[in-house]
């Protein structure tokens, strides 16, 4: 009851910011033009700031384990490059690739990682290694996928040259919050508090304004026409992935803090970046949405679900 009542406070929410960024739109008080702005002041200055300063605040060094942030890395590198494989292959609308296999994989490892392991164990424990593991991938490869994949002339002409797709990753500025981040956890680069708290209140944003703009755009008949593909790819992000690679981690040996976190990162919903960068790199954004949605509303019960069986089976304790 415990599981089901904080994963209950930690995604409904999430899911109410959204219903009231679509009823805010309909009564008019919301419009494009704050969608629009919203986006792009989400992707280029509030993600990064969260980014930066959740891993600036992070002893890397003291953390370090190398064994558990390889396996982090090398599951989603298996499980981004399979889910794109088998979109390409199996969608019918190749307009769909790219937010579909960002939408199955990309999970809310930052924002809602750290609050879970920290609810259970009281300190953030392997979040952090688990951010580093795997959040530096999902946005390289959310960016060369949404680059390869982009619904736009322009950048279809420039895909066939992974050279566009490298510079894109470089000029990302999420990739840049986190590189910068890393850096700057690893050398202990001192910081006043003025300046902390500056970017603090912009990272603050990035949560708010993402859903707001979600529900906002979120456009319901095109969403039921996309329900298909929006269910498979639900089912891969809270089931699907957990059901392949948390046995696993098991055998490997990983316990507590270590599988609590591989949780977030294998089955909680898909993070609103999804739409984002969606949005903003002119892939499906509609499909991330949907997708955003249904998982969010679902993952209450299916992160409480996993979290339950592994207490069970007392391979988490807490």
């Amino acid at each position: 009851m415990d599981s089901l009542i904080y994963s209950l406070n930690a995604t409904v929410p999430v899911f109410a910011v959204m219903i009231a960024g679509y009823l805010f739109r309909k009564i008019g008080l919301l419009n494009d033009a704050f969608v629009s702005v919203a986006n792009k002041f989400v992707f280029r200055v509030a993600l990064p700031c969260m980014l930066f300063l959740d891993l600036w605040e992070t002893d890397i060094i003291e953390n370090w384990n190398g064994r558990y942030i390889g396996y982090c890395a090398a599951v989603t590198l298996i499980s981004i490059l399979v889910i794109w494989r088998l979109a390409k292959w199996l969608l019918k609308d190749k307009t769909e690739v790219g937010a579909f296999v960002q939408a199955s994989y990309r999970s809310s490892a930052a924002i809602l990682g750290i609050a879970f392991i920290e609810n259970v164990y009281g300190n953030s424990g392997m979040g952090p290694m688990m951010i580093i593991g795997a959040v530096p991938l999902y946005n390289i490869f959310a960016v060369t996928i949404l680059t390869l994949e982009s619904n736009e002339e322009s950048d279809k002409k420039n895909a066939g040259r992974i050279g566009s797709a490298c510079i894109n990753i470089l000029k990302n500025p999420i990739i840049i919050g986190i590189a910068a981040g890393v850096i700057a956890a690893l050398i202990k680069l001192p910081l006043p508090v003025m300046v902390t708290k500056s970017i603090d209140y912009l990272g603050r944003l990035a949560s708010p304004l993402a859903l707001l703009a979600i529900g906002a755009g979120f456009e319901g008949r095109k969403a039921i026409a996309k329900l298909r593909p929006t269910l498979v790819a639900t089912f891969l992000k809270l089931f699907g992935l957990a059901l392949v690679f948390l046995p696993a981690a098991v055998w490997l040996g990983f316990r507590d803090q270590e599988l609590l976190a591989l949780v977030i990162m294998l089955g909680s919903p898909t993070t609103p970046t999804a739409y984002i960068m969606a949005k903003n790199m002119h892939g499906d954004d509609v499909l991330s949405s949907s997708v955003i949605v249904l998982t969010t509303l679902l993952s209450a019960f299916s992160l409480t679900m996993w979290i339950f069986i592994l207490r069970y089976l007392n391979l988490i304790a807490g």
